[in-house]
């Protein structure tokens, strides 16, 4: 693929007259905030088909307008404007957000396929990640959203990002991207603002939990960086290099497999079926959790852990608005198997029955008992344990983020290479089942690709 960047801009929010002071906005951190601080950026990509993309009209239409409804967004989302700061004399890193400050903005062209790029089929990993751009990353302080609009001549565009997971969890990423986009497309109507459902709440005090969990997780945030002679940084611990041979591709499981593995999980499993908790997100990461392993070389005696985030908004006490822009989630992880208990016909099951066991305990334990569960399972990792999670979720919505040249045609989380982690979204064209976003080396992806589809034959066959 050969990219042009034709110019870097910053945009700045569009005036707000209740916004005037000269002092910075400060954010403080929540205890849901402070295990991301040292996070990697999550980076991803959103295709738009649009054959009539000319250049004259990307940039005298498509551009003007995606800039000036990004500024008019921004004027009530300010905060992914600004940094996350750690002076010396704080304990922990705030946002802080100044009047000045702007998200950075590349424009970029490319030669390449669009319909192959944006398509859902094996692709080199490589020609998604010139298409999402960097955060700015120091030791006291790092931006926190940046973006990248590329064109496709005559073919179409995507608007590739990156983000900090510490200002917002992934509720509020989509909520930014489909205010965005509604926007946009309402400037053709002479509407600027937005409905009162996009219009994020900053209000940390909203997160009501124990003082004692913040102490909690800062001693983990200690125990696990890479800080050396006593120095604080903001810099995310080192990954190594991303391999240069990855392949990706999107794979779909409708709502008729999703029933029908449910209806396996019921047959085979030795539990009864109030036992058994079959959404699915149980239902569809089983499914690719098993897939994994086996595609891994399955080693009998290998430890492994599966993590997944889970929302709390409606499991705090008072519960937490859905507009709330911030983080109000808590990580899960499964832990204390090996990876003889996903081979074979009955890996699928087995897995089914842990992530049910994990789902069904969210509603009797309290955030500290999961957080102190995840430190205690963490600290049991070892070198050759096999970490696997998952990212995203089908009940987001991306797909109606609509800049008035139609919906989306494919969603990539692109920073799945920088660790074991694959994606899952809804569907495009159909309610109920998911899409699979994977990254792997090609011989691993050939063996994933042959049981996830060998899986979906067997089940289809059985009357």
């Amino acid at each position: 693929m050969g990219l042009k960047v034709i110019k870097i801009t910053q945009v700045s929010p569009a005036a707000d007259s209740s916004r005037h002071s000269a002092d910075p906005l400060i954010l403080p951190l929540t205890s849901f905030d402070l295990r991301w601080v040292r996070s990697h950026p999550t980076q991803q990509v959103i295709f738009y088909k649009l054959p009539e993309s000319s250049r004259e009209f990307f940039h005298s239409v498509i551009l003007p307008k995606l800039s000036l409804s990004l500024s008019l967004v921004l004027r009530h989302y300010f905060p992914l404007a600004g940094h996350l700061m750690w002076n010396q004399q704080d304990p922990k890193p705030r946002v802080v957000v100044y009047s000045h400050d702007t998200v950075s903005l590349t424009v970029a062209e490319s030669n390449a396929d669009f319909l192959f790029v944006s398509g859902k089929g094996l692709r080199p990993q490589t020609e998604l990640r010139v298409l999402v751009p960097e955060l700015s990353v120091t030791c006291d302080s790092t931006s926190l959203y940046s973006l990248q609009i590329t064109l496709f001549p005559n073919q179409g565009f995507c608007i590739g990002l990156a983000e900090h997971h510490v200002l917002k969890d992934g509720v509020g990423s989509i909520m930014f991207i489909k205010a965005w986009a509604r926007i946009c497309k309402s400037l053709g109507h002479g509407i600027m603002t937005l409905p009162s459902d996009f219009i994020p709440i900053l209000d940390r005090t909203l997160i009501n939990v124990r003082p004692s969990l913040e102490s909690k997780i800062l001693e983990y945030t200690s125990y696990f960086s890479d800080e050396k002679d006593g120095k604080r940084t903001m810099k995310p611990p080192p990954v190594g290099e991303i391999c240069t041979d990855l392949v990706r591709i999107t794979l779909e499981l409708t709502r008729e497999n999703v029933e029908k593995l449910k209806e396996r999980a019921k047959r085979e499993s030795t539990r009864s079926q109030h036992e058994l908790h079959l959404s699915t997100f149980v239902i569809v990461n089983a499914y690719v959790w098993s897939c994994l392993v086996k595609a891994h070389g399955g080693n009998k005696e290998r430890p492994f852990l599966f993590m997944y985030a889970a929302d709390f908004r409606n499991r705090l006490d008072p519960p937490v608005p859905e507009r709330y822009l911030g983080n109000c989630v808590v990580l899960i992880n499964c832990i204390g198997y090996k990876e003889n208990n996903l081979l074979g016909r009955v890996g699928f099951v087995s897995a089914v029955e842990i992530l049910s066991d994990s789902v069904k305990g969210l509603g009797s334990r309290g955030i500290e008992a999961l957080w102190e569960s995840y430190i205690d399972g963490m600290k049991q990792v070892k070198p050759d344990t096999h970490v696997e999670s998952v990212s995203g979720s089908t009940r987001m919505g991306l797909y109606g983020a609509d800049f008035g040249w139609g919906k989306p045609v494919n969603h990539e989380i692109v920073s799945i290479d920088r660790y074991p982690a694959y994606s899952m979204w809804e569907r495009r064209d159909e309610t109920g089942g998911a899409e699979i976003g994977l990254c792997l080396r090609k011989s691993e992806m050939d063996t994933f690709i042959s049981l996830f589809e060998y899986g979906l034959e067997i089940i289809a066959s059985r009357i």
